[in-house]
């Protein structure tokens, strides 16, 4: 009986330890009326911005007022597509596959796309 309970506390733990060490990805995949989406947590489309360059936000001051950040935290790990980025700022934001990620304030609920295309097409939807 010892060893069973035993096996079971073991599992648990390393179970626990296995989840911690895998951190979940800072972005969801919402559906739109122009197909799959990156989302932030709240289901709000995230764009990318032509005048950025692989790990540099060209949107900042009133640009990100209009065009809010998907801000990182100290404390997240990146892996699987998405890095972190310094901003101009010092602040933390998230970027996938070099693109820095934002989401639109004209945005009013989940599945919005308002913002593609914007700028003379240089926002873009976030795409998986």
């Amino acid at each position: 009986m010892k060893t069973s309970i035993s096996l079971v506390l073991a599992t648990a733990v390393s179970l626990a330890f296995a989840s911690a060490a895998f951190a979940a990805p800072p972005t969801k995949t919402g559906t739109t009326a122009k197909g799959s989406v990156l989302t932030d947590a709240k289901g709000m489309t995230l764009y990318t911005f032509d005048k950025d360059s692989e790990g540099k936000s060209a949107c900042n001051g009133p640009c990100a007022t209009n065009w809010p950040v998907l801000k990182a935290d100290a404390s997240d790990k990146a892996e699987g597509g998405y890095t972190i980025i310094s901003r101009d700022d010092g602040s933390k934001q998230w970027a996938y596959k070099g693109k820095p990620l934002y989401t639109f304030a004209k945005d009013q609920k989940a599945g919005d796309i308002t913002g593609d295309g914007f700028l003379n097409g240089a926002w873009h939807l976030a795409q998986p």
